[in-house]
C-alpha cells in the first residue's frame, strides 16, 4: 500500500516504522524543517514500552531513562498521603520509565530515517480527502492517491472536525538537573497539592546521553486564563508559592532564573466516536483521543494506536476490514481511559472545593484498602482493559 502519515511526533514516527518494515510505501510528512518534539517529560508504561520492544528499541529506551516504581503525592498543609500507586501491586518488578520527549523522539527519529521512507518537511498540511487519500496543503500542489492516510498530527489536527474542549488548568514545565543530595525519590513521580488548585510535581526523567547527567521534570499547575499574567509578574511572587506548597523544591527553584525556563502547556479533551473517518483516513494518538495528562497514557496511547493499526494492516486482506479491526482493537481501551481522564482531572485540577476534600478524607483511605492498590496500579500504568492482550503483545 502506499500510506501517507501526517504528523511527525511519537505515534506517527512509530506508525512509519512498523509500517515501512512490513513493506509498505510510507511518505512521513511534518510541516517543520526538522521534525522535532514538543513536551515535558513523560512516563512510559509497559503499554507503550511493550511495543518499543516490538520495535527493537528496548536497549537504547532504557539508557536513557529513569526506572519509576511509585506514584506519591501529599495534601498540604495536613501532610497526608492522598496518592500512593505502586507498580508493584500489580505485578513484581512492574515498572515504568522517565524519560524526556525529546529523548524518546529522538530514538524513534533515528528508528525511522533507516528504513526505506520517504520524508516530506516544512509541508503544512490544511485537508485530506477521505475518499481519495489526496493530501493538502496551505502552499504548494497536493499529494494526491494515497491508498491510506493516517492523521497522526495530535489534538489540533485540521483533518478532524470532532470538537476538543478546552479544560481550565495546565501546566507549567521545565527539565532541570538533578540536584546533588537531592530530598526527592529518584523512583517516584511525586507530588503536593494544596486543594486542587495549587499542584507541583517533580519526575525523575533520564539522561539525554547513556553517561550524560540525570534530568528531572519539574511542574507547575496553573489555569489556563492565568498564564499571561503569571509571565507579566514578578517571578518571585510565583516562586514565593512554589515555595510554600513544597519547601523542599526551593534548589530546584534556584536553577529557574527567568519565565522563559518554563513552559504552558494547555491540556484538551477530545474522543472521536469513530477513529476512521472514510475509506481513506484514519486517525491515532491525540488525533482520535485526546486528554489531560492525569493518567499519564497520551504517548503509551499513541504507541498503542501505531502497533494496532498495523497488526489490523497486516491481518486483513482489505483496507475497509483492515480499519474496521483497528477500531475493534482500541476503542474500549480508549473509551474506558477517556472516561477515568474525565473523572479524575477535577479531583487534581480545578477550583471545586468538595472534589479534593472527597480525594483527601474518603477516597485516598478507601485507596488503601485491598483490592483498591491493585486495581490503582493497573489504571496508572494502562494494564485496564487488557490492551497487550488485544494486540497479542507481551509485557
Amino acid at each position: 500500500m502506499s500510506i501517507g502519515i501526517c504528523g511527525a511526533g511519537i505515534g506517527g514516527l512509530a506508525a512509519s516504522i512498523l509500517l515501512a518494515r512490513a513493506g509498505h510505501r510510507v511518505t512521513l510528512i511534518d510541516r517543520f524543517d526538522e521534525p522535532g518534539p514538543v513536551g515535558s517529560g513523560l512516563m512510559l508504561q509497559a503499554t507503550g514500552l511493550a511495543v518499543l520492544a516490538e520495535l527493537g528499541l528496548t536497549q537504547e529506551i532504557e539508557q536513557h531513562s529513569s526506572q519509576l516504581t511509585r506514584l506519591w503525592g501529599l495534601s498540604t498543609p495536613s501532610g497526608r498521603t492522598v496518592l500512593d500507586v505502586r507498580f508493584e501491586k500489580l505485578r513484581p518488578g512492574l515498572v515504568g520509565l522517565g524519560i524526556q520527549r525529546p529523548t524518546l523522539f529522538g530514538v524513534l527519529h533515528k528508528a525511522a530515517i533507516k528504513e526505506d521512507i520517504d520524508l516530506v518537511t516544512s509541508r503544512e498540511i490544511t485537508g485530506a480527502c477521505a475518499q481519495t487519500g489526496e493530501i493538502q496543503f496551505r502552499a504548494g500542489p497536493p499529494l494526491p492517491g494515497f491508498d491510506l492516510v493516517i492523521d497522526a498530527m495530535g489534538v489540533r489536527s485540521p483533518l478532524t472536525r470532532a470538537p476538543r474542549r478546552e479544560l481550565t488548568y495546565g501546566a507549567l514545565w521545565t527539565t532541570l538537573d538533578w540536584p546533588d543530595a537531592s530530598p526527592f525519590k529518584a523512583d517516584a513521580l511525586e507530588q503536593r497539592y494544596r486543594g486542587a488548585r495549587q499542584m507541583a510535581g517533580v519526575m525523575a526523567s533520564g539522561r539525554r546521553t547513556p553517561n550524560g547527567p540525570q534530568s528531572l521534570t519539574y511542574f507547575w499547575s496553573i489555569r489556563g486564563d492565568s498564564e499571561a499574567a503569571w509571565r507579566s509578574a514578578p517571578l518571585d511572587d510565583w516562586k514565593r508559592d512554589a515555595r510554600a506548597l513544597w519547601p523542599e523544591t526551593e534548589m530546584l527553584l534556584d536553577q529557574i532564573t527567568h519565565h522563559d525556563q518554563l513552559t504552558f502547556a494547555r491540556y484538551r479533551h477530545r474522543t472521536h466516536r469513530r477513529p476512521v473517518s472514510g475509506p481513506c483516513l484514519v486517525h491515532i494518538g491525540d488525533a482520535w483521543h485526546a486528554a489531560s495528562p492525569q493518567l499519564g497514557q497520551g504517548a503509551n496511547m499513541a504507541l498503542l494506536d501505531a502497533y494496532a493499526l498495523s497488526l489490523a494492516l497486516e491481518r486483513s486482506a482489505d483496507t475497509p476490514t483492515a480499519l474496521a479491526a483497528y477500531r475493534k482493537l482500541r476503542t474500549s481501551h480508549v473509551r474506558l481511559y477517556q472516561l477515568m481522564s474525565w473523572l479524575f482531572t477535577p479531583v487534581y485540577q480545578g477550583d471545586g472545593r468538595l472534589a479534593p476534600l472527597i480525594r483527601d478524607y474518603l477516597a485516598a483511605p478507601v485507596s488503601r484498602i485491598p483490592p483498591a492498590p491493585k486495581a490503582l496500579a493497573a489504571m496508572v500504568s494502562g494494564a485496564f482493559g487488557s490492551p497487550l492482550k488485544r494486540l497479542s503483545l507481551r509485557s
